[in-house]
């Protein structure tokens, strides 16, 4: 737990992401990332000098073979408030649009209706899940396929509705996030997306697993760039003596 209150502190620290007072909704999809978020924010309320509160929303998907009841006694353990929106995201994209690219849509939909969700709850804060790995793809991604420098930022404002986006385990490695789980025994909900695991990010972390062969220390060196660059949001952290060791 030490080690993964000292990544997200970190990444907290770096980028301002908590204030005094703040109420924050943790995205929660019953994912390892969202899961190990939601446990490291809640141990970290304890011991942070800004007092602020958690609470955790899921947006459940439509798919009947989704049970977040674990989840829920998770939460209870934790003391956290836990919401659950129904939607019917799942079935609309892939049996009623039957969409050949849903990932863009389906981002879309569940963003609106988080944000919805968290504003209705008295939170102007929401924290999603992704790390260190998430980063790096995406801003491949970016390059790759859309011939663009860009990346989503350690911390958003949306002017439109008010909310703030952190992504407090942006320090995170996933071979850490994935450990972390395992050891705290977190109930993980397996994710029945037709499209899961045959997408465009994977297509681009297989291709960063392939080149860290003879390139180790490619993605530390992505990220590392990034910051210098630097893209809107992002400033090299002074801190980082060396980068996160990565699972052999």
């Amino acid at each position: 737990m030490q080690k993964m209150l000292s990544y997200v502190r970190r990444a907290v620290d770096h980028y301002h992401m908590i204030d005094e007072g703040d109420r924050i909704a943790v995205g929660v999809s019953g994912g390892k990332d969202s899961l190990a978020l939601l446990t490291a924010l809640t141990r970290l309320r304890a011991l942070y000098p800004k007092k602020f509160e958690v609470i955790a929303i899921t947006l459940e998907m439509g798919y009947a073979e989704m049970d977040f009841g674990p989840v829920g006694a998770l939460c209870d353990e934790l003391g956290v408030e836990y919401i659950r929106i129904p939607t019917q995201i799942g079935p609309i994209i892939f049996d009623i649009r039957k969409e050949p690219n849903p990932c863009a849509l389906c981002a879309k939909m569940r963003r609106g209706a988080l944000h919805e969700a968290a504003l209705q709850a008295g939170c102007k804060k929401v924290a999603l899940g992704h790390h260190f790995d998430d980063v790096v793809e995406t801003y491949m991604l970016s390059l790759f396929y859309e011939g663009r420098i860009s990346c989503f930022q350690p911390v958003t404002f949306l002017d439109r509705s008010g909310i703030t986006l952190i992504r407090p385990l942006l320090y995170t490695p996933e071979y850490f996030v994935r450990s972390f789980a395992a050891r705290h025994a977190l109930p993980i909900v397996h994710n029945p997306c037709p499209a899961d695991g045959n997408t465009k990010r994977q297509e681009i972390k297989d291709l960063l697993k392939t080149l860290e062969q003879t390139m180790p220390g490619l993605r530390e060196r992505i990220f590392g760039a990034m910051q210098r660059y630097p893209l809107e949001g992002w400033a090299p952290d002074r801190t980082r003596t060396r980068p996160p060791r990565r699972a052999k």
